[in-house]
């Protein structure tokens, strides 16, 4: 990984898959996920404003940032399953032209009491999507309630056939883009407004004319599962859409209203990122 956070190319995924023979012990030393953002958040964001106001000639005063999210969601944790990685980044120097590397995209798991809801499947080798599932998480295919797919690009769906016994989700129009190709080996259900009582399903246009997001709050924090509306964080930090977005000025706008209303956004080829440290 780059010491500004991203995946190097010649890595790929490979970051998701180094063995850790404590990770059970260094999970329960860990601090939740929602706890370390909110502080090291805050903390980089309490450092900027008191070097602004030492800048400006005015006495420094500690600030304490205002989450967006509430503390009494359903959705108990997040996890990252896999990083995902573009097959050509004009961030690293490449053409928009030719792709140079299978693209993978990030796969999520959100979890609370009584459900599992993996978003974006996207390892097509089910025995490694078993793995990464366990290693990071501790859950089972079998544990799986449901998978949302966020569009219809073959990245997203790939590892999809590997939970026969969760219910498959999607927005209603994406749904019906993915059964009319006749791809999968059955329905999948299309999904209108929310999952559960704590996870929205939102309209992310640009990328796609159909694509849809997840968002949802989770230790206070305001969390955003923005699939390829938001391809990593440089695109972010310059709203701009993928290469092969259908509509570059509706991908801006809709970057825009995500930075409105997300604390975290998860993109769709890129590790999460705090929005007021890119935005």
């Amino acid at each position: 990984m780059d010491i500004d956070g991203h995946t190097r190319p010649e890595l790929g995924n490979a970051v998701n898959r180094k063995h850790n023979k404590n990770t059970d012990q260094a999970k329960s030393n860990l601090l939740t996920r929602g706890d370390f953002l909110a502080r090291a958040g805050g903390a980089m964001l309490t450092t900027a404003a008191a070097t602004a106001s030492c800048l400006g000639g005015q006495p420094t005063i500690t600030m304490r940032h205002k989450w967006k999210g509430r503390k009494d969601s359903n959705v108990k944790r997040w996890d990252v399953i896999t990083i995902g990685n573009l097959s050509r980044n004009r961030y690293w120097g490449e053409s928009d032209a030719r792709g140079v590397r299978a693209a993978i995209c990030t796969c999520t798991l959100i979890s609370g009491e009584g459900f599992h809801i993996l978003v974006d499947p996207s390892l097509a080798d089910a025995a490694e999507m078993a793995r990464e599932l366990d290693r990071l998480t501790g859950t089972r295919p079998c544990d799986i309630t449901a998978v949302f797919v966020t569009h219809e690009h073959g990245d997203h769906l790939a590892g999809i056939a590997h939970f026969p016994d969760a219910e498959w989700l999607a927005s209603p129009a994406v749904a019906e883009l993915i059964n009319k190709s006749g791809k999968l080996p059955r329905v999948v259900k299309g999904a209108v407004d929310r999952l559960l009582d704590s996870i929205d399903v939102i309209p992310t246009p640009g990328h796609t004319d159909t694509h849809h997001s997840l968002h949802f709050d989770c230790d206070g924090l305001s969390i955003v599962i923005a699939g390829d509306s938001v391809a990593t964080r440089d695109f972010f930090r310059e709203r701009r859409g993928y290469f092969n977005a259908v509509d570059f000025e509706i991908s801006a706008r809709t970057m825009d209203k995500l930075a409105a209303m997300a604390d975290i956004i998860v993109p769709g080829h890129d590790n999460y990122f705090l929005v007021d440290c890119v935005a």
